[in-house]
């Protein structure tokens, strides 16, 4: 749409979790560390919880790729699953022949694989999205699964990726077993509000932009009060300022044109509502100004 005008290659604020776009925020950085050096030292469950939009999805991802390439990984991205259908899916993911076997018959060979696994040092590590929404009971029978272990290591490793959700869940009494197990519980934050200019800049780079600064100042002001530093926010309203400046065939996204995209989303803040709807106003009567002084112009000329 906009791509060719502003010299992009491809859209830079998709929602879709492409690690070709992941920055390096500082709360970011730290939890991956976290998770990394728990998984390397095989301690059983590691939780990360974080709002909505906050790129938990894209944490995870990024994590997929930096893990080793002796582990095995297996990614839930849907946790709607029975108990049942956890451990299917487990057993396919480690290389466990599933058709036809009763569930006490898959257990018994999901933890014979996995003893067969770290025996030749590989680690199989089970990442969770959207954990907040696991049913109770498949919850347990995760559990369960972490039982299996050897003398000296855990066999399978969990991360948990939720909303704040899946903390409140996990203060069920029924769940405090599973809520025990877990060694590591982070945080994770949204980009500061100084750095949100350096994150529109990495992404835009990522896209192939190369020209001078695409975003004003004030647009990035703007973008800060609207978002609160939630990435996917900063992603919708930029990718809506984009587009807003493309339809003027502006070659710069101002103030103006980030106030038009704030406004157009409900989801924004309402100290970055507030702030757009002054600007939206006085752009109006910019505006209206210019087009009575072309036709003024205009008048003048039919006159000569």
């Amino acid at each position: 749409m906009y791509a060719q005008h502003f010299g992009l290659s491809e859209q830079p604020f998709s929602l879709t979790p492409d690690t070709q776009f992941f920055y390096n925020n500082q709360s970011h950085r730290e939890v991956l560390g976290t998770l990394l050096l728990a998984l390397r030292h095989s301690e059983g469950f590691v939780k990360v919880v974080g709002e909505v939009g906050t790129g938990k999805t894209l944490l995870g991802r990024k994590l997929l790729d930096r893990l080793d390439r002796d582990c095995i990984t297996a990614y839930i991205p849907n946790p709607y699953l029975t108990p049942d259908e956890l451990k299917w899916f487990l057993a396919e993911e480690i290389g466990v022949e599933t058709q036809d076997k009763p569930a006490h018959k898959l257990l018994n060979d999901i933890n014979q694989r996995l003893i067969e696994l770290a025996a030749s040092k590989r680690q199989v590590v089970l990442i969770v999205d959207e954990a907040q929404a696991m049913p109770r009971e498949t919850l347990e029978a995760l559990r369960l699964l972490t039982n299996l272990e050897t003398a000296k290591r855990k066999l399978l490793q969990v991360v948990l990726f939720g909303q704040p959700e899946l903390d409140e869940m996990l203060q069920r009494p029924d769940l405090r077993q599973l809520k025990q197990r877990i060694v590591f519980s982070e945080y994770l934050t949204g980009i500061d509000r100084k750095n949100i200019g350096a994150y529109v800049e990495a992404r835009l780079k990522a896209a192939g932009y190369r020209g001078a600064p695409l975003f004003a100042r004030g647009a990035i002001r703007l973008l800060g009060q609207a978002s609160a530093g939630i990435p996917r926010l900063i992603n919708v309203l930029s990718h809506k300022a984009l587009m807003a400046a493309y339809g003027e065939g502006a070659r710069q996204v101002e103030r103006r044109h980030m106030a038009r995209a704030v406004l157009d989303t409900a989801e924004s803040r309402s100290a970055g509502r507030r702030a757009a709807r002054n600007v939206w106003p006085w752009t109006l009567l910019g505006c209206t100004c210019a087009a009575a002084v072309l036709g003024w112009l205009a008048w003048q000329g039919a006159l000569l």
